[in-house]
Parts: C-alpha cells; structure tokens; sequence
C-alpha cells in the first residue's frame, strides 16, 4: 500500500508542476498580448470624466450639477475612483493597469477552477485547453485595456465559477465561506446590469441546495448578505438619478428588440475566426473525457425511496450543476445580445458569454495512454495560432458595412498613435484640436456645434448681457470621452444620443440606424436648452429659426419638464423622495425628436 502511494505521489508532482506552468504560460501571453494592444476607447474616457468629477467634489456624474448615470458598470468607476485617489496617478495609467491586471488574474482564476474541477490530484496532466482559445481571439486581447469594464466582468465571472467548483466539492463550508460566496454573487447587478443573470442563478443553487443545520434561518440570512449591497445601492440610484438602471440602457433602448442585427453581431466574431471549430472540438473531447470515466452518482440520487426534491437538491450542490450553470448563462446572455441587437464595437458584448462557454475547458485532462486527446488538443493551439493573426475588419475605415467597427484599429488610425493611451493622443482625433482653440476664442461662452470641416466649431454665442465671467460653454458631440477629458469639468458636455444628455435619451430610435448609434436630436433643441441666442445669423445655417421655436414650445411639455428636473433639480428629500416613486415612469418616458409631432403628444398650448 505504502509502495502505491509512493507511485501516486510520483506521478502528482509533474502532473501539478504542468499545471502551475500552464497557468504561468497562458497568463504571461495574455499580459504580453493584452500590453502589445494597449489602447484606451473613447468609452473609457469617458468613464475617466465621471471619475474626475467624483475626486473633485461633484458626484458621479459626467456634467457638475446633472445627475446622469453614464457609466454602465458602477463597480468599474468605483474601482478606477478608489485606486485614483489611492496612488494619485493620472487616471489613463491606473485604468490601463487596473484592467490588464484584472483580465490576467481572469485567467488564472478560470483556469484554476477548470483544474479543480478535472481532479488536478490525478495522474493526469492538465493542459491549457479553452484558455488558449480564449486569448487567442484578437478582441479579447483588445479589451484587455481598453478602459471598459471587460476585464472586471470576466474576473468577477471567473472568480465566482472557481469559488462555485470548490463549495460543490467540499464537504463541509464555514459559514464565512458560504456568506462570503453569496456576497460575492450578489455583487453582480453592480458588475455590469445583464450580469445578474449569472448572479440570481448562482444564488438560487446555494440558496436551494442542502444546509447542515437551521436550513430556513442560514437561507435568510444569504438573502440578505446577498442583497444587502446591491439592494442599498439601487435605492440610491432611483432616487439620485431617478432611474432604475443607468441611463446607457435609457439611451440604447437595452430592452428592445433587433434579431436581426443581433445575429450579424454574432455572426462577425464567430466567422471570421472560424470560432465554432474550437468550441466543437473542446466540447467533445470533455463529453468523451467524463464517459470515460464512468462516475457513478451516490446511491442517494438514485434511490427511489428518496424524495424528487431531495435529490434535485443535492444536485445542485455537485461540479455538474456548476457547470450547468456557467453553460446555460453563456447561452441566455448571448440570446439577449442578439436581441438587443448586438454592438458597434467588434465583439466586445460577447466576450463574457465566450468565457462562460469556455470556463469548463479552460485546461483538459491529457491521461498518459490518451493519443486522441493529445490530437484535439494539438489542434486547438493550432487554431489559436491561426485566429490571433486574423483581422476580422479589413475595409480602409475598420468599420463593417453593418456599421460594426474594430475600435482599436480604428482610433489607432484616426489619431496617428499606435497606442491612444492619454486624452491628448485623442487631440489629434478630427475636430477636437479645432475644439478647444474654438473655446479659447470665445471667452463669453456658447454652445459648440460641430461642422462638417475638421478645422472649426460653429459657436452659438449666449444672449446679451453676458453675465461676469462668461455664460459658460456647452459642447455638443458624440464623442463624449475625447471631449470631455480634453476639457475641463465646468465645461459641459452632452452628446446627440444621449450617453450623458437625459433629452436625447428619452427620444425614439431609429429603426434600422447602426446599433448604439440608433438616436440623434438635433442640435435645435440644445441650442433651447442651452439657453443661446436662437435668431439667425448667430446660428449654424443648418439649424432653421421656425424648427428652434417649435422646439422651445415641445419642451414646456410638463412631464418633459418634471424629467429633467429629476436630473437638474436640487437634491432635496423631497426630491430624491419622488424621484424613487417616479424612476420606473421616467425610464418609460419617450419624447418625438419632431417638434410638431411632440407638441401634438404632449397636448401643449402653442402660443399666437
């Protein structure tokens, strides 16, 4: 017997020692590739801006004195926020370090709870499997960095399914363990909105699976650690915002419905990266792998005198149902991504349901007598070295006919750096140099329309008299991130489609306008609420006196008027009080961009 456990000992140690350098390996290429691609989006800048305005006394806001939620994850800004003030280093360089670092420690985690899950104390070798194909697809290694969320959701994802593997393997669970465990997975909704989907179904497992003793009191109490965060900070979302959810998914409609450029998103990172032949191989290599082990269930499951129920119960609390679990999230999050039609940006909304698929083969058993296996997984690094090289947008602008871009290439190209990494790489962006010297020359203030030239603003100028100081500046353009970083915070910015502007928000979509570019008020009605002068010649040529007029009266509409105070009104109990009443109605509340059509809607009285 001792000479047996000699042996096993033996062949352990190579077998842990291949594991902890397949980790290392696969780690250091997706540090490596992830730094060779560093970038910051004009996205994240633009959660830079809000960052800024929390260390400077204003709130998480994007515009002092506008409660707009701009920022989809509130994790991400409160992390970039923490770790800002922590090291005070320029903002660019703690979300570039932040989010590379997060993605990498994804992988270890992922793998880790891959390892644990194929018994990594057998005579096997484990081999990095699903993680390869993973770093190997070019928009993850792009949203590396970035300075969006990405990193943080597939950390948070990876995290929950190693800790998940080890609770279903375990014996026994402390009580720190277990509440720590469902703390962890109630911090989902704050992670990124459509993460509560992984997050509710994990709770759900732990919260129906057996408990030793006082099952009632413990299921209790994990409702309540659970929800104690997210539940807090809801509360004061609806009534500092007046929203339930942020305002990005008011502005992109997240509960509507496009199918079919759903399916065209998907379709533009699986085909050409030939996706699906990764994901076939390592699915049927571990369907072959778990028959060939033959593990029969304890007597318990299978034991007709035991209850339906009971049985389902210890189920939940077994690797099967974990990675049922993180399987059937990965699908559910793509079916709602092609619903809502998808992204403009290359694959990124399809990067944590990716890694969901891929978390059960993050490494593969290789036993010592399996040649088949070997052959799977020789051909998965072959692929992964035909996929990391691919370009999957090609045309001259990085930019699809379906209006789907490669962000990095294309900023990379627009700007002249290899690596937009500071908000002064984007002065070079078409307009924003134009911008700020255009600001300069017009020290009274005004609204800053942009031109179709790349050299100058059109300047709507305050009406007379211009109080001390100036009327201040107000610039109107897409391009929240570039603009509102290269600018100082007393400078507002607000964009057509209402990321940061609620009017634009609460406007229609366009039904068939590229995705997540689907509204645009026109500059009309922010030359009105700007409160600038709106008679010709002091206007752009395209903007018309008549459609202006209109607009001014659109916007005496009282519920249009009771929407933006929720935003613009003093933060008083009575006001965050009806904003929490209210928040669900001003999430439903739509405005016509067509001044007449909104008149009509809103009944309101046109003056003679």
């Amino acid at each position: 017997m001792s000479e047996e456990l000699a042996v096993a000992r033996k062949t352990r140690r190579p077998s842990r020692a291949v594991l902890v350098g397949g980790i290392a390996l696969t780690a250091a290429l997706f540090a490596i590739g992830g730094w060779q691609r560093r970038w910051i989006a004009d996205d994240g800048l633009t959660v830079l801006r809000t960052v800024r305005n929390l260390l400077a006394g204003n709130g998480p806001v994007f515009n002092a004195g506008e409660r707009v939620e701009v920022n989809t994850s509130t994790a991400w800004t409160y992390l970039i926020w923490f770790f800002g003030w922590l090291t005070q280093a320029r903002l660019e360089y703690v979300v570039l370090g932040l989010a590379l670092t997060l993605s990498v420690t994804a992988i270890v985690f992922a793998m880790l709870g891959s390892a644990t899950l194929w018994g990594g104390g057998r005579a096997q070798l484990l081999l990095p499997a699903g993680a390869l194909v993973y770093i190997a697809v070019p928009p993850v290694r792009d949203y590396a960095t970035s300075g969006l969320e990405s990193g943080l959701v597939i950390c948070w994802l990876a995290v929950l399914w190693w800790w998940l593997i080890r609770w279903s393997l375990a014996e026994k669970t402390s009580l720190a363990g277990l509440f720590g465990l469902s703390f962890f997975a109630g911090l989902a909704p704050l992670i990124r909105p459509e993460m509560t989907l992984v997050g509710a179904l994990a709770l759900l497992m732990i919260w129906c699976a057996p408990l030793p003793v006082r099952p009632w009191m413990f299921r209790a109490l994990i409702v309540v650690v659970a929800g104690l965060v997210p539940v807090a900070y809801q509360i004061w979302r609806m009534g500092y915002y007046g929203l339930p959810y942020p305002n990005t998914a008011v502005a992109k409609d997240a509960g509507g419905a496009k199918w079919r450029q759903g399916f065209g998103y998907l379709w533009n990172l699986v085909g050409p990266y030939w996706l699906w032949v990764p994901l076939v191989l390592l699915g049927v290599a571990a369907v072959v792998v778990v028959r060939s082990r033959r593990i029969d269930a304890p007597s318990s499951w299978s034991d007709p005198e035991t209850k339906p129920v009971l049985r389902l119960r210890r189920w939940l609390r077994t690797p099967a149902a974990v990675v049922a679990l993180v399987l059937g999230s990965g699908v559910l999050l793509t079916v709602y991504e092609i619903r809502v039609g998808g992204d403009f940006m290359h694959g990124r909304m399809l990067l944590p349901q990716l890694f969901c698929l891929l978390l059960p083969v993050m490494v593969l058993p290789l036993p010592y007598s399996r040649r088949a296996m070997a052959i799977v997984l020789a051909a998965t690094a072959g692929w992964a070295l035909f996929a990391a090289g691919v370009t999957a947008i090609d045309s001259d602008n990085r930019i699809s006919s379906s209006g789907i871009a490669d962000e990095r290439l294309y900023y990379a190209m627009t700007t002249g750096h290899e690596h937009p990494v500071l908000a002064e790489d984007y002065l070079d962006y078409p307009r924003i140099r134009a911008m700020i010297g255009d600001i300069a020359k017009s020290p009274n203030g005004g609204l800053l329309i942009n031109s179709p030239s790349y050299r100058f603003w059109h300047v709507v100028p305050p009406p007379t008299p211009v109080p001390a100081g100036g009327a201040g500046h107000t610039v109107y353009y897409l391009n929240l991130g570039m603009a509102g970083m290269n600018m100082p915070l007393d400078v507002r910015v607000i964009d057509p489609m209402g990321l940061a502007y609620p009017l634009a928000a609460h406007t229609f979509r366009f039904p068939n306008a590229r995705i997540g570019h689907d509204k645009n008020l026109d500059a009309d009605w922010a030359v009105v609420d700007a409160g600038m002068v709106d008679k010709n010649p002091w206007m752009p040529w395209f903007i018309d006196e008549g459609w202006v007029s209109r607009a001014r009266i659109a916007m005496t509409c009282p519920e249009t008027q009771d929407l933006l105070a929720s935003t613009r009104a003093p933060l008083t109990v009575d006001r965050f009080g009806r904003n929490i009443q209210r928040s669900l109605g001003y999430a439903r509340y739509r405005i016509d961009r067509v001044p007449e059509n909104e008149i009509e809607r809103c009944d309101v009285v046109t003056p003679k």
